[in-house]
């Protein structure tokens, strides 16, 4: 049997259920649940990003949520190494460990490694910032195009993050990152790692994207982004620029009106869990389940074999 650490991964797409199951698992085996949201972290933003309730968090310990302001930033690397600290603390009390969340990158990192190529250059981090707010992300993704074709056809024209890391390394080690990555190949293997995807069919995880888009509006969401915007946070940061954030400050500063924010709203959603579908059905190691046709009981045996270290049945 293998004595690395044991992790329960539950990915997939934006509204699929990952945290409801996380929960239960959560309940059900007396663990602890490591989020890999690159949303979830930030304060204050808890309408949009479908944040667990208090009430949940008290039932089953969550971590890495709520642990920045909106304008301070985050990336993969912090993730992982603050994740391997949690993991390490967790597996010396000998607590199951499920980590639920949809951004890929994430979970790769932590279960694969990362590369660790050229430190932070602030100053060029802050003219491509500038840059970004004058002419669009869109802008240095071209640029990267033309630099590193490869990093650009895995990188999101709206990721502005990303797409700066990957400037950087350039102009640092005058080498794509691309080349970094593929050298690294993502061939760590810290953790044993169980990995469960959800996969709802199509449309009903659109129908499901729509109703959780209705109920995130009804339940406060333009009010929270009103708040947000008063209290000095630019719609150009990051977090802001995420989806419904950036379409609600929008609508909130006039330029759209409300039944066309929410059409794009559902529309941008939609296409990000495709997305998200995309780079997961890329990991062959992933456990599929339909969750509105699964036996809980029978995910719940396969889970507790795994936290038991019984060979899984071929």
């Amino acid at each position: 049997m293998s004595s690395l650490t044991r992790l329960v991964a539950i990915v997939g797409p934006t509204a699929s259920g990952k945290s409801s199951l996380a929960f239960r698992l959560g309940q059900r085996f007396q663990g602890e649940i490591l989020s890999a949201d690159s949303m979830q972290v930030y304060r204050k933003m808890d309408i949009g990003t479908a944040k667990p309730s208090g009430e949940e968090r008290k039932l089953v310990p969550h971590h890495l949520i709520d642990i920045l302001e909106p304008d301070q930033e985050y990336s993969a690397a912090l993730f992982r190494d603050q994740a391997d600290s949690i993991i390490l603390s967790l597996q010396e009390r000998r607590v199951p460990i499920f980590v639920a969340g949809g951004t890929g990158l994430y979970l790769k990192a932590l279960t694969r490694g990362l590369f660790r190529g050229p430190g932070a250059d602030l100053e060029l981090r802050r003219r491509l910032k500038e840059r970004a707010e004058r002419e669009g992300s869109r802008a240095l993704h071209r640029e990267l195009a033309l630099l590193d074709p490869e990093a650009a056809s895995r990188i999101h024209p709206g990721d502005l993050l990303r797409i700066i890391r990957a400037l950087e390394v350039q102009a640092q080690a005058h080498k794509p990152i691309s080349d970094f990555q593929r050298d690294h190949a993502f061939q760590e293997r810290p953790y044993a790692v169980l990995k469960i995807g959800l996969f709802p069919q199509r449309e009903n995880l659109y129908r499901r994207i729509e109703e959780r888009v209705e109920q995130m509006i009804a339940g406060g969401w333009i009010e929270e982004v009103r708040m947000l915007l008063n209290s000095g946070y630019s719609r150009n940061l990051k977090s802001m620029s995420s989806i419904g954030y950036r379409h609600l400050a929008g609508f909130l500063q006039g330029e759209t009106d409300l039944s066309e924010t929410i059409a794009a709203i559902k529309r941008d959603t939609r296409r990000y869990a495709k997305r998200q579908m995309t780079w997961f059905r890329a990991d062959k190691e992933i456990h599929w389940v339909d969750p509105n046709g699964q036996n809980e009981s029978g995910l719940e045996t396969l889970v507790k074999n795994f936290l038991d270290g019984t060979p899984a049945k071929t």
